[in-house]
C-alpha cells in the first residue's frame, strides 16, 4: 500500500505550520533552512501540530539568531512535570557564514528576517527562514489584483476548454 507524497518514511506528515501572513506582507528575497533548539515538550507539541508563526520574527543577537514570538501550545499530558512557557526565544541553528550574510542584510540593507514555515525532515524540526522587504499598500494591492487576474483567467480558459 503505498503512502501519501506528505508523509515521510516515519509516518509524520512534513508541513507542521505555514505562515501564510509572511508572503502578503513581505517580498521574499531569499530562503534559508535552519534548526532548532527544542524542549521535549516542544517536540511534542509540534507533533501535534500546535504552532503559530504568525506572530513569530527572527531576532539575530550577539551573532546568535533566535526565534522571537511564535507560539508553541503546550500539550497537557506532556508538560505536567514543566512550567511551559509557549512565547519563549528559540535558538535558531545556522552556519556561521549564513549568520553573517543574514546580519549583513539586515543592519546594512534593511531587511528583516520572517519565519515562513516549520516542517520535519528526517525525524528534525526544520524552520524556514525568508529574508523579506515590506510591502506597501499598493503592493499588497497589485498583488491581490494579479492573484484575482490569473484566477479569472484560468476560470475562463477552463469554461472554454468545456466548450
Amino acid at each position: 500500500m503505498a503512502k501519501d507524497t506528505a508523509e515521510q518514511k516515519d509516518g509524520q506528515t512534513g508541513t507542521i505550520a505555514v505562515n501564510r501572513r509572511a508572503r502578503h506582507d513581505y517580498f521574499i528575497e531569499e530562503r534559508y533552512e535552519a534548526g532548532l533548539s527544542l524542549l521535549g515538550w516542544e517536540v511534542k507539541a509540534l507533533r501535534a501540530g500546535r504552532l503559530q508563526l504568525a506572530e513569530g520574527y527572527i531576532h539575530v543577537r550577539s551573532e546568535e539568531a533566535f526565534l522571537v514570538g511564535a507560539h508553541v501550545t503546550p500539550l497537557n499530558s506532556a508538560s505536567t512535570h514543566v512550567i511551559a512557557d509557549p512565547t519563549r526565544s528559540r535558538k535558531l541553528l545556522l552556519k556561521r557564514r549564513e549568520i553573517d550574510h543574514l546580519i549583513g542584510a539586515v543592519e546594512r540593507k534593511g531587511y528583516t528576517l520572517v519565519p515562513l514555515s516549520m516542517y520535519w525532515k528526517g525525524g528534525r524540526a526544520k524552520l524556514e527562514i525568508g529574508l523579506a522587504k515590506g510591502k506597501k499598500d499598493h503592493d499588497k494591492r497589485a498583488s491581490e489584483k494579479d492573484r484575482d487576474w490569473a484566477r479569472e483567467k484560468s476560470r475562463t480558459l477552463r469554461e472554454a476548454a468545456r466548450r
